[in-house]
């Protein structure tokens, strides 16, 4: 793997003892996963998925023919519809990848139904009302209330402007027999592909659920599919801690939580990548988070966040450990100019570029959180490209299991986000929750 992950900053935190001690604990509970005898290992699908799609070509070819046929219409926007792992993995490439100012070859990705805000789906659609634009709707039922909101808002957009030629305009990536979203896309002939059973929304980026969007939009899937195929090869044939970089980031965040740090901050000096620390916030809120345990997942991004948050890390509770992405080589620099009368004080900069003051900002802040008793760790990626960010985010899925089944919990289900729809759906009015409405009403007015 080119992705590296830097421990220099532990020393004073962890011991080579401690190592030793937990080592037959990750290795029993990467084992659990590689074996398919752990809880939950009827999801474990995307393990293998990778090296699997890129040796059977069938997808690849699907997906291209989908892209051949959106090209006639050629789309300038596409709106992805989905919530949680259904849109995250495909928003963190994309935001990674994407110009943020440039008219590029690549078509602009929207989002919606990933919450119910009426202001912000008003604007997209009177953003989008004169606009030529497709739908990639994800959703393995069609039924879950916020994607299904927005796609019904957005269909009923596409039927007023383009009438029954509007279905030519939609994607849909769903359940292969069953669900609300199967039901009308046979009926409407709607281009379609699967969500597989056996892999949950959060480790779904590489299958059609992210690999769709990301091809419509014009970026490199296969290179997607190789970053996270080389990732897979490594992962899944070492197994100790030495050698399986995955391994020993769970080693080290169970040693963490062991040790009473119970948060772990991510953090990156790189704006591109605020939106993997999004997705990766999911992965392992909704992996770790139960039976009373986990590890809470929070994100930073620096320089900015230095001057927010910065001093509560520096001098706060010291209950968190921090996780910092960095990238190698970036695809362009700055050279900071000379000013004749220095009257910012800069000059000592001139002729550096900025690369070079936010790696030294970078490390700087690495340093001070270490010495201010913040334990720190640095995971490198070569570079922002479809092949490297892929690897990185198999790698998270693959130590996110390990460190699940290390906490000895199920990594692949969310019994708790149960919770709240029920009630949702009760105010709401729908039917069969008559009962519990009015028990919830009562106690919101009391």
């Amino acid at each position: 793997m080119r992705t590296k992950i830097n421990v220099n900053l532990l020393k004073d935190f962890l011991s080579e003892e401690d190592f030793r001690q937990i080592e037959p604990f990750i290795v029993h509970a990467s084992k659990l996963l590689m074996e398919k005898t752990g809880r939950g290992s009827e999801f474990t699908g995307w393990l293998h998925w990778p090296s699997e799609t890129l040796q059977n070509k069938s997808l690849l070819n699907e997906i291209s023919t989908c892209k051949d046929n959106i090209d006639t219409i050629n789309p300038e926007y596409i709106v992805v519809v989905g919530i949680g792992g259904s849109y995250l993995g495909t928003k963190a490439v994309y935001d990674a990848l994407k110009d943020n100012f440039a008219e590029g070859k690549n078509r602009k990705l929207l989002f919606a139904g990933h919450h119910l805000d009426p202001v912000y789906h008003r604007q997209l659609l009177d953003f989008l009302a004169d606009k030529n634009f497709a739908v990639v709707v994800i959703s393995k039922s069609g039924t879950t209330t916020e994607p299904a909101i927005a796609f019904r808002l957005l269909r009923n957009l596409l039927q007023k402007q383009h009438g029954d030629d509007s279905s030519r305009r939609i994607v849909a990536v769903t359940d292969a027999k069953k669900g609300a979203l199967r039901k009308l896309a046979d009926k409407e002939g709607l281009q379609t592909f699967v969500i597989d059973d056996d892999i949950g929304g959060r480790f779904s980026v590489f299958t059609p659920v992210g690999l769709i969007p990301l091809a419509l939009a014009g970026f490199d899937i296969t290179s997607m599919l190789e970053g996270a195929a080389e990732a897979e090869k490594e992962l899944s044939t070492h197994f100790t801690l030495e050698d399986n970089m995955a391994m020993k980031y769970a080693a080290i965040r169970q040693l963490m939580y062991q040790k009473g740090k119970p948060i772990e901050l991510q953090s990156t000096f790189y704006p591109a990548l605020s939106t993997i620390s999004e997705w990766w916030k999911q992965l392992f809120g909704e992996s770790e988070g139960k039976e009373n345990k986990g590890i809470f997942p929070a994100s930073l991004t620096f320089t900015t966040d230095l001057h927010s948050l910065g001093q509560f890390v520096q001098d706060g509770l010291r209950v968190f450990f921090e996780t910092f992405i960095t990238v190698k080589e970036l695809k362009s620099d700055i050279e900071i100019p000379l000013l004749d009368d220095d009257s910012d004080g800069l000059n000592y900069l001139a002729g550096k570029s900025l690369s070079f003051v936010n790696r030294k900002a970078e490390s700087a802040t690495q340093l001070a959180h270490s010495d201010g008793g913040v334990p720190v760790i640095e995971i490198e990626i070569p570079n922002i490209s479809e092949k490297s960010i892929s690897e990185l985010l198999y790698f998270f899925e693959f130590s996110c299991a390990v460190s699940a089944y290390a906490l000895n919990v199920n990594p692949f289900d969310q019994p708790g986000v149960e919770a709240y729809k029920k009630n949702m759906f009760a105010l709401l009015g729908k039917k069969g929750f008559e009962d519990l409405r009015k028990e919830l009403e009562q106690r919101l007015n009391d």
